[in-house]
């Protein structure tokens, strides 16, 4: 099984797959169903969660719920489709409150840490989650609609909402795929970024040339001292968000028209 990305599968066979249509139902001659793909993917979903999504392959899924290898292209046809549903069954689990805040600003920064907590909960679904190309499932569409009723009341037209909400997930989406990547990176080297900074300490005081590089020097030290190394996940969510819905504001709630010509 190989996929990179949501929307990659023949799209009538997923749709059909996604909505539980009986269309969907295996092409290929076999034994009869001993599971179904609801638990296809729960396993899916579980070994992506515990090893990553590289150890989602037919053996691994095969053994975790009991069937043999072949057997599990009669419940899905390829990892494309299997990605699909695993990205729509994460959507739908998310829970979704009704929206009571009169403020815009605190309903999407609701949104916002939504997203962020599903992306910590299931890392993968930064390398896979394309936002071009969703699956057009029951998550999706329940996760839609609820997070377009956050922009109810803002004055935006229903294009301009779309692109808002999309704008938003993709700083979601970006900022945790760069927190990910980071935590990675300390798992892999078995040093965190302080032990990292501190090891390579007297090559980067010979490097760092105040007279060549002023503004990184000058910069760098004041930003390295402020969060504790060259870059801190939270700070950086924090000021992005806010920087975030600052831009939405201008759409939002725009100031007075300059005077003059």
């Amino acid at each position: 099984m190989s996929a990179t990305s949501t929307g990659g599968g023949e799209p009538s066979r997923t749709l059909a797959l996604l909505w539980g249509d009986p269309s969907a139902g295996p092409r290929r001659k076999g034994p009869g169903r001993s599971v179904t793909v609801e638990q296809v993917v729960a396993a899916a979903l579980a070994l992506a969660d515990e090893h990553g999504l590289a150890a989602v392959t037919t053996r691994a899924l095969a053994e975790r719920v009991g069937i043999s290898a072949m057997s599990v292209y009669t419940y899905v046809p390829g990892k494309p489709e299997l990605l699909d549903l695993m990205v729509d069954a994460v959507y739908l689990a998310m829970t979704r409150p009704p929206w009571r805040s009169r403020s815009w600003r605190s309903r999407l920064t609701r949104v916002a840490e939504a997203n962020r907590d599903l992306l910590r909960a299931h890392p993968w679904l930064t390398e896979v989650a394309a936002l071009s190309r969703p699956p057009l499932g029951p998550g999706v569409m329940a996760k839609y609609e609820h997070e377009l009723a956050a922009y109810d009341g803002t004055g935006l037209s229903e294009v301009d909402t779309d692109a808002a909400l999309s704008y938003l997930l993709g700083f979601v989406q970006a900022h945790c795929r760069a927190a990910h990547d980071a935590a990675r990176a300390s798992t892999d080297s078995a040093l965190s970024d302080a032990d990292w900074w501190a090891a390579n300490q007297p090559i980067l005081e010979r490097a760092f040339d105040p007279a060549a590089y002023p503004r990184a020097v000058r910069v760098g030290a004041a930003a390295g001292a402020a969060q504790g190394s060259a870059w801190d996940a939270d700070r950086a969510w924090r000021f992005g968000l806010a920087r975030t819905l600052d831009g939405l504001a201008a759409l939002i709630d725009p100031g007075p028209a300059p005077r003059g010509g």
